[in-house]
């Protein structure tokens, strides 16, 4: 499942894509000179408006029948929206690598150069300074060399136990790509919009990514694509809700696990349970990575009555459903998961269309969790 082919961030006049907050909008009568505005601030009466206009739209809700059936067949309804958009839906994600940083070749390099034989396992401590102004973000662990200027600290001899142990589970086991010593899962991976450009800007032979979806046609997708190549890549149907469903990938095994716009396309009732497995799939020190939508969107304020299941729960007109979300509530979802905060950012974006003198805000929230080295969890 995919969700957006929204969210870049403004690219300067030489190619190189800005990071998100870097392009404010100070005088109202230039708002048409860009197609996109960061740090948006809406009005008392604009926030006032966007609340009525939820209201309205959630008076009449979906019969509990219709409920039951975009449930039973959500996988239906996905295979559907492929079969009609096949992979020309939504843009390559590019803006990722600005956004998400641990995804570019530079952060997993540092972390494998580690792993060499005549080098210590060590990680270092850094604050990224490629996160945009103004944004209040918790120090992250980066893995570095000292050709970088960063300095580095001895892991304790319990977080080396910690390491050292998840290792050993990994390596009790043979499944795909268990030669890599770099993993990133994407979950709800579409027809390949955030695989394929990762693959091909990261080429490290240490990197293995997975990606899976709950529709069949969109794996099939990914697979027949050109650019996939199973060395380094395995696509999988799976479902996120199915708890009796295991995913092909022990449990500590991964580095990075990717959510766009996937979590809000489930049952809001089934999120922490889904978000709970993630977890357990990470390493000591893996990052979760989501972007998904935020409250007051303009998608959700478009909803007529009719279409609301739940409390902020809707489904589209192709039987596909959104959910729009508060950094408080995917804050505790990742938290009760047994994650760190490092990054939890409400992202207002004024996007224009300046062909048609349009103005659209939209809403979205960019998160980073942490799996902490010793994990209180036991997971």
């Amino acid at each position: 499942m995919a969700g957006s082919c929204g969210g870049g961030a403004p690219v300067e006049a030489g190619g190189k894509r800005q990071q998100f907050g870097s392009r404010l909008l100070s005088d109202p009568a230039r708002v048409f000179h860009y197609n996109a505005w960061d740090n948006v601030e809406w009005s008392e009466e604009q926030s006032a408006a966007a609340e009525r206009k939820v209201r309205e739209n959630s008076t009449q809700r979906v019969c509990q029948e219709k409920q039951v059936d975009y449930e039973m067949n959500a996988h239906k309804y996905w295979n559907d929206f492929y079969k009609i958009h096949e992979n020309g839906f939504f843009k390559d994600r590019h803006w990722l690598f600005t956004e998400f940083p641990e995804l570019a070749p530079t952060q997993n390099q540092n972390l494998l150069d580690l792993l060499s034989e005549n080098q210590r396992s060590e990680v270092s401590g850094c604050r990224s300074n490629e996160d945009g102004p103004g944004l209040i973000i918790e120090e992250e662990p980066k893995c570095s060399s000292d050709s970088l200027g960063h300095k580095t600290k001895t892991l304790s001899v319990e977080e080396n136990v910690t390491q050292k142990v998840s290792q050993l589970e990994i390596c009790a086991h043979e499944f795909p790509g268990s030669s890599a010593n770099y993993r990133i899962l994407e979950v709800g991976c579409g027809v390949g919009n955030t695989v394929f450009p990762i693959l091909q800007i990261n080429n490290d032979p240490r990197l293995f990514v997975y990606c899976c979806d709950f529709s069949s046609t969109a794996i099939q997708l990914v697979q027949t694509n050109p650019a996939y190549d199973p060395s380094r890549c395995f696509a999988f149907v799976h479902d996120l809700c199915d708890e009796d469903k295991t995913y092909p990938i022990p449990r500590g095994s991964l580095d990075i696990i990717i959510l766009i716009f996937v979590l809000s396309a489930i049952v809001p009732d089934k999120m922490q349970k889904a978000i709970n497995g993630l977890s357990g799939l990470l390493k000591p020190g893996g990052m979760m990575l989501l972007r998904d939508y935020g409250r007051h969107d303009m998608a959700q304020l478009r909803f007529k009555k009719g279409q609301c299941l739940s409390e902020n729960f809707y489904v589209r007109g192709d039987g596909t459903r959104v959910y729009f979300f508060t950094q408080d509530e995917l804050d505790t979802l990742f938290m009760t998961a047994g994650l760190e905060k490092v990054q939890n950012l409400m992202d207002r974006r004024l996007q224009v269309n300046r062909g048609k003198q349009l103005t659209m805000y939209r809403v979205w929230i960019q998160c980073k969790y942490r799996k902490p080295l010793l994990s209180s969890t036991g997971s």
